[in-house]
């Protein structure tokens, strides 16, 4: 593995002459302050990056959510169009329509009442939980004192 970083600047100097242990670590706890500041100006500078893609993205998808009900709507219409030039009536159309929309917003419905519980984030606590119990078993079988 090749090492890019410089070495360090007394390090051609004689022993004699190379700065202390304590000497350096003071050097290393006053750069300290300097690099904590780096990085929390970097996180910053970063979250305030995160929050601005985060409000475009919101708009963004609200504004595709809104073309996509503007073009299912317009499908329905042409179908609607579609089945009257064939002859069938209004009343039946809009039953049509009516019916599908339906069935497939129960179908969401049941579908997210099917995907919920994984929000609980069941195999994290099954194992946090089996965890922490093994604990408990070995402390009750094994006291300490």
């Amino acid at each position: 593995m090749h090492d890019d970083a410089p070495p360090p600047p007394d390090a051609d100097a004689p022993p004699g002459e190379r700065l202390s242990l304590p000497k350096e670590i003071s050097a290393l706890f006053a750069d300290l302050p300097g690099l904590l500041s780096d990085r929390v100006h970097l996180l910053s500078l970063e979250l305030r990056r995160a929050s601005n893609a985060l409000g475009q993205m919101v708009a963004l998808g609200l504004l595709a959510a809104i073309l996509i009900a503007t073009a299912w709507i317009t499908l329905w219409v042409g179908l609607a169009a579609a089945f009257l030039a064939v002859g069938l009536a209004w009343p039946w159309i809009v039953l049509l329509v009516l019916f599908i929309n339906l069935s497939a917003a129960a179908w969401a419905v049941l579908r997210v009442k099917a995907l919920a519980p994984l929000l609980a984030l069941p195999a994290t606590l099954r194992q946090l939980t089996s965890a922490a119990a093994a604990e408990r078993h070995d402390e009750s079988n094994h006291p300490h004192g």
